[in-house]
């Protein structure tokens, strides 16, 4: 078996922001969660879009989207069969509402934006880059992935970075923690082709509004910086098994409380 290098994806690092113990029961013990019905729901208007996109622009309308919303959900559920659970049955009551409130988020993209009019370079695109910078512990870079939900990509070579969010858009005191995914993939953009996005878009179907922002050069430098910091005490934790509780609101909703230290729970061993 070939094992997959450690690298550190936008929501990884976010996590060991938010609570260093969180990021080692996600990314080190690898502790199974259950997602709720609104992150399925998420994942499957996503799947809608990417499919939107492999069609003739002709056909991109928001009959069509709705219409792919059920074919998306049986493909969800033949990966992750597990997913069945979240309803009692194919004639749950409460399913065909979920499915309807999916194709309700389906239809908001269409207000946002005219896909026919769109010609991505490609959705769902895995980047990688690696960083060398002075900030490193270890003499071995550190390892940048994600993917990026849309890249467009204009004739005069400008690049707009899209992502779609299934809720609603953040408040001010948010707006930075979601732009600091965007900001992960422009560097990562930056590292690999040498050209800082034009354009970052976030658009949140949920009450359809869009987010956009254009990065400068130097501010990805920094950030890069920031990303390296963040890694070293990544390094530093993972040496000394010291992966501390960040006791918060969001504890709330952690799948992982039961096991916190923090609430009285024993967390499994260190993997090492």
């Amino acid at each position: 078996m070939t094992l997959r290098r450690l690298a550190l994806s936008p929501s990884r690092a976010a996590d060991f922001k938010q609570c260093p113990l969180l990021y080692r029961f996600r990314a080190l013990d690898r502790l199974p969660e259950t997602p709720s019905r609104v992150q399925v729901r998420g994942t499957v208007v996503h799947a809608v879009l990417e499919r939107l996109f492999t069609l003739s622009p002709d056909r991109r309308d928001a009959e069509t989207g709705r219409e792919l919303v059920e074919p998306a959900w049986r493909d969800v559920l033949a990966t992750n069969p597990e997913l069945a659970g979240l309803f009692a049955g194919p004639e749950d009551p409460e399913l065909a509402e979920w499915l309807d409130s999916a194709r309700a988020l389906v239809d908001a993209y269409f207000a946002l934006e005219n896909p026919r009019l769109l010609q991505p370079e490609a959705c769902e695109l895995l980047v990688e880059a690696e960083l060398a910078t002075s900030d490193l512990e270890d003499d071995e870079p550190l390892l940048l992935r994600g993917y990026i939900d849309r890249l467009d990509v204009a004739p005069t070579g400008e690049i707009r970075v899209v992502d779609y969010k299934s809720g609603a858009a953040p408040r001010e005191v948010s707006e930075a923690k979601a732009l600091f995914q965007m900001k992960f993939y422009a560097l990562v953009l930056l590292r690999i082709r040498g050209v800082v996005p034009h354009q970052l878009r976030l658009l949140y179907l949920a009450d359809r509004q869009a987010l956009s922002y254009t990065p400068e050069e130097s501010e990805l430098i920094r950030f890069e910086r920031t990303l390296a910091a963040i890694w070293s005490a990544i390094q530093r934790a993972a040496r000394s098994g010291d992966f501390r509780p960040n006791p918060s609101r969001m504890c709330d909703w952690c799948d992982h409380k039961p096991r916190c230290p923090a609430f009285g729970g024993i967390s499994p061993p260190y993997p090492g």
